[in-house]
């Protein structure tokens, strides 16, 4: 059982907006946002949501706040400046960070946190809008038991999957690896589509055919045959542009750990090319449309 009485919220984008109304309608808590774009807040505001005039003033009036953010960069400008998470920490607070950051952000962030008696946890999510809609994310939690299960029935509002990786840092080192273990089977897929095209196959035949074999996978039904296949690459999804920030972060802790991470980098190397085709704002499986080059 929870024992927070209001929950703040920072970040109405994509996944955030969603997450913030499941919250709302769930949890039994009040709830308070606070988004830059004035429109994102006033629909949350119509869905008896509380807006918030500045950060400052949310993370006064708030317990336990979440935070849904583009970046672990944006997450630590947050935190640091003036009128911003840590001026305003007070003992017995915590910070739940629902956004892909880096690890050693993370784990720094939380000790500032610690000084200050409050707690930051990191609870990335994974899958897509629709599931932000549907409640039914993937979290992956870095926390210490006792505070989990604190906060375990808040993140049940908007996750049907929810995993304690370890302490805090953990729960981003498996959301990284999981988005650097997605994006290079889409790497595969995309390679499989070239191949398999030009040597006569369909790539629709293809796909639904390895969907039976021991080449199944999620990202084979979800991006391949709904993405790469019908060449669907819409704006506002999973961007080339976000993909290779969160592949930074894998590179970034594979170079930490000692490990030589060439499938990651190769993968890099596509996206680069994609944002400098100016396809940086699609859905990332649009490197299909690169990988190959043309026939010859």
């Amino acid at each position: 059982m929870t024992t927070f009485q209001r929950i703040g919220f920072i970040g109405l984008g994509v996944m955030g907006e969603p997450i913030c109304r499941n919250l709302a309608r769930k949890s039994g808590l009040p709830v308070m946002a606070f988004d830059l774009d004035a429109a994102a807040l006033a629909r949350s505001v119509a869905a008896d949501i509380a807006g918030a005039e500045s950060v400052a003033a949310l993370v006064a009036a708030c317990d336990v706040l979440f935070l849904s953010l583009p970046s672990g960069e944006v997450v630590e400008q947050l935190a640091q400046q003036p009128g911003g998470l840590l001026e305003g920490a007070r003992a017995g607070q915590v910070v739940v960070d629902l956004s892909t950051s880096p690890v050693d952000t993370t784990r720094r962030l939380a000790a500032a946190f610690a000084e200050r008696g409050a707690a930051l946890v990191d609870a990335p999510v994974a899958r897509t809008r629709a599931a932000a809609e549907a409640g039914t994310l993937s979290v992956m939690v870095g926390a210490e038991p006792a505070l989990y299960e604190r906060i375990k029935p808040l993140i049940a509002t908007f996750a049907t999957d929810i995993a304690l990786c370890g302490p805090v840092g953990c729960g981003q080192v498996v959301k990284i690896l999981n988005n650097m273990v997605l994006f290079e089977t889409v790497l595969a897929l995309s390679e499989a589509k070239a191949i398999g095209e030009r040597a006569g196959v369909d790539a629709g035949l293809l796909f639904d055919t390895l969907s039976k074999g021991s080449a199944d996978s999620f990202a084979l039904r979800s991006h391949g045959l709904k993405a790469i296949v019908p060449g669907e690459f819409p704006e506002r999804a999973f961007s080339v542009r976000y993909a290779r920030k969160d592949l930074a972060y894998a590179l970034k802790l594979a170079q930490a750990t000692g490990v030589d991470a060439r499938g990651a980098r190769t993968v890099d190397g596509w996206f680069g090319e994609a944002i400098e085709a100016g396809l940086g704002e699609q859905y990332h499986p649009v490197i299909s449309r690169l990988v190959g080059g043309p026939a010859k």
